[in-house]
């Protein structure tokens, strides 16, 4: 399987979360070249990686979410927790000396994908209002006003 390449369709819109992304595509990459080197403990520190990063990521995802109201957090957050939960699965067979590299890769850049162009760009436009709106009452309130606007347009 070749390197993951950002796509402009994964773009949501809202800076934060689309270099968040991109991030998570870099580690699918990393564990590419990890598992191309052949060495086991590479591969298990970026499957390490993945997940930290990916749960952190759906964290502040499902914030920004609950923040702008978006009617659909809740299933959104149970789609992040099956996931989460079958990349645990993915990690503990690693664990147990199951070379699933391959496997989790194709798993995770498909879902990923897929995942980016639905179910995120559902959030997208809601979230984006609410944070506009949000620098919009705190425009010109200093540093939080700047940063906002900076980050999420």
């Amino acid at each position: 399987m070749a390197l993951l390449v950002w796509q402009d369709d994964l773009n949501i819109g809202i800076d934060v979360i689309d270099q968040q992304h991109r991030r998570i595509i870099e580690m699918l990459n990393h564990l590419h070249v990890a598992q191309a080197s052949m060495q086991r403990a590479a591969v298990g520190e970026v499957i390490d990686e993945v997940v930290d990063y990916t749960m952190s990521h759906f964290a502040f995802e499902e914030e920004l979410m609950e923040e702008a109201g978006y009617p659909f957090c809740a299933a959104h957050k149970r789609v992040h927790e099956v996931f989460i939960k079958r990349v645990s699965e993915y990690r503990m067979r690693f664990q147990a000396g199951e070379d699933i590299s391959d496997e989790l890769r194709t798993m995770l850049s498909r879902w990923l994908f897929n995942h980016i162009r639905g179910d995120d760009q559902a959030y997208a436009e809601q979230v984006k209002a609410h944070l506009n709106q949000f620098a919009r009452e705190h425009q010109g309130g200093g540093w939080l006003g700047r940063t906002l606007k900076r980050f999420f347009g």
